[in-house]
């Protein structure tokens, strides 16, 4: 059961006299500039998430390079002297 086009209709045109033409004009704007803002904000913060993972991938790359080292492992010689029981 959803909301039909009439139903729709009559909800504006009660809006529209309760509020006015023009007062709802600038609540449109409003809200229209609020959502623009808010899709920027999120696209930005993307933009720099991805930036920062970049970077952070490179620091690990350089971090990991550092931190290697050449090992040669030998068995050791044990000299067991305990008695058997």
């Amino acid at each position: 059961m959803g909301i039909s086009i009439w139903q729709l209709l009559i909800i504006l045109a009660i809006v529209l006299v309760i509020f006015g033409a023009k007062r709802l004009k600038n609540v449109g704007t409003d809200l229209g500039s609020a959502i623009k803002g808010f899709k920027k904000a999120v696209a930005e913060d993307e933009d720099k998430k991805a930036a920062d993972q970049a970077q952070t991938k490179n620091l690990t790359d350089e971090q990991q390079d550092q931190n290697v080292y050449d090992v040669q492992a030998t068995e050791k010689e044990s000299n067991d002297t305990k008695p058997k029981a």
